[in-house]
């Protein structure tokens, strides 16, 4: 089972209506991507701040969980966002390079150059987020084979 995954800028009170949206980069700016779970995002977190994994994770415990069809929205931390939006794109391709060569991302084959262009585009909207006061949130959603 795959997992469908939208990373959005939103206000904060906008949660509800994210949780509730069948594909919310269809109304707020975001990117799509597959299979990014809690796991790949604390390991990006571990690499951009140092906190040990354990303490990162427990930073994307879900803000948002539907039972119904399985749902989870996560905050991402105000300090990986500021820490995305300050880096150049050269410093964010060695984080892509970093991420692509651990074990989240190795396991799913994923190719350092997607791990990249995934980091760059991060990056970008962590700007956007950071330049509107918004926050980003992850709204993965299970894909049923």
């Amino acid at each position: 089972m795959g997992l469908l995954v939208n990373i959005i800028a939103a206000e904060e009170d906008e949660l509800e209506a994210i949780a509730e949206s069948e594909h919310p980069i269809d109304q707020w700016s975001g990117i799509e991507a597959r299979d990014i779970d809690a796991a790949k995002l604390a390991t990006l977190h571990c690499l951009l701040t140092d906190d040990d994994f354990e303490q990162a994770q427990a930073a994307y415990d879900p803000v948002f969980a539907n039972d119904y069809d399985g749902v989870l929205v996560v905050r991402i931390p105000d300090e990986v966002i500021e820490r995305l939006a300050c880096l150049e794109e050269e410093a964010l391709e060695l984080v892509g390079e970093e991420l692509a060569a651990s074990e989240e991302f190795e396991l799913n084959n994923w190719s350092v150059e997607e791990v990249q262009a995934f980091v760059i585009e991060l990056g970008d909207l962590a700007r956007l987020a950071d330049s509107q006061g918004q926050a980003l949130f992850a709204w993965m959603h299970p894909l049923r084979t």
